[in-house]
C-alpha cells in the first residue's frame, strides 16, 4: 500500500501545474489527476473514503493511447471497507469510417470490497460514436474480453478463466463551458455462464473553477456476481488536468 501512496503523491505534485484544454492539432498529450473522497463522523463512529485517479493520454491522427489508474481506500471505524486498485492500458485505432474505430485493452484489478485477489482482462472490439462534437459525445462499443481471475469464495481462493462479452456506453456533455457531465458504463457477461457477470459504472458532474481545476462529484457502482459482491461510492473532490 505504501508504494501506491507514493505513486499517487508523486503524480499529484506533477499535475498541480497543468492546465485545462482539449485535443487539437497542436495538443496531442493529456494528463489529469482526480482526488475525491467522503468523511462521516458521528458519536463513536467514523468512516472515510479516498478515491484517487491518474490518467495519461496520447492522440495522433489515426490512433490514441490511454493509461488510467485508480485507487480507492476506505475504512469504517477500525475496519477496512475498500482497498481497490485498477490499472488500464487501452488504444483506439481510427482507420475506417468516420466516428467508427477499433479498440483494445489490458486491465488489471485487485479489490478488497469485491473479493478480487488478482484479475487480468484483455481483449478487443469495435466502437461507434453516435454523437461526436467538442461539447457533446456519445459512444457505444462492444467486444470480447478474456478474464483470468483469482477470487475469494467462502474464504478460499478461486482461480478461473472465462470469455466475456463487453458492452460499453460512454458519454460527455459540456454545458456553457463550465459544467461537464460524463460517464463510462460497462456490462461484461460471461459467454460460459449466464449467471456470471460484471457491472462497472462511473459517472461524474464537474464544475470548472478555472483553466486547470474543476470541482467534481462522482458516483461509482461495481458488482461482481461470482463473489456476490458490490460497492456504491459517492465522493466529492477536485480534478486537475492539462492538454499539451
Amino acid at each position: 500500500m505504501a508504494q501506491k501512496v507514493i505513486f499517487f503523491l508523486a503524480i499529484t505534485f506533477a499535475c498541480n501545474t497543468f492546465c485545462f484544454a482539449q485535443y487539437t492539432d497542436s495538443t496531442q498529450h493529456f494528463t489529469s489527476y482526480t482526488s475525491s473522497g467522503s468523511l462521516n463522523r458521528t458519536n463513536g463512529n467514523k468512516a472515510y473514503l479516498l478515491n484517487n485517479a491518474v490518467k495519461l493520454g496520447l492522440k495522433k491522427k489515426s490512433i490514441s493511447l490511454n493509461f488510467n489508474n485508480n485507487w480507492i481506500y476506505g475504512k469504517q471505524n477500525q475496519g477496512i471497507t475498500n482497498n481497490d486498485f485498477s490499472s488500464t492500458l487501452d488504444f483506439n485505432l481510427y482507420k475506417t469510417l468516420p466516428h467508427f474505430f477499433y479498440w483494445g485493452l489490458a486491465n488489471y484489478n485487485t479489490s478488497y470490497s469485491l473479493k478480487i485477489n488478482h484479475q487480468l482482462l484483455t481483449g478487443a472490439g469495435i466502437a461507434y460514436s453516435i454523437v461526436d462534437r467538442p461539447n457533446a459525445y456519445l459512444n457505444l462499443s462492444n467486444g470480447i474480453l478474456y478474464d483470468y481471475s483469482d477470487l475469494t469464495l467462502n474464504g478460499m481462493s478461486d482461480k478461473y478463466s472465462s470469455s466475456r462479452n463487453s458492452f460499453r456506453l460512454s458519454y460527455r456533455f459540456v454545458i456553457g463551458k463550465v459544467v461537464e457531465i460524463s460517464g463510462t458504463n460497462f456490462s461484461q457477461n460471461s459467454l460460459n455462464d449466464k449467471h456470471d457477470y460484471i457491472i462497472k459504472t462511473n459517472n461524474k458532474v464537474s464544475f470548472k473553477v478555472n483553466k486547470w481545476i474543476s470541482l467534481l462529484t462522482q458516483l461509482d457502482y461495481n458488482k461482481l456476481s461470482r463473489t456476490n459482491s458490490e460497492n456504491l461510492l459517492l465522493s466529492y473532490g477536485l480534478n486537475f488536468e492539462r492538454y499539451f
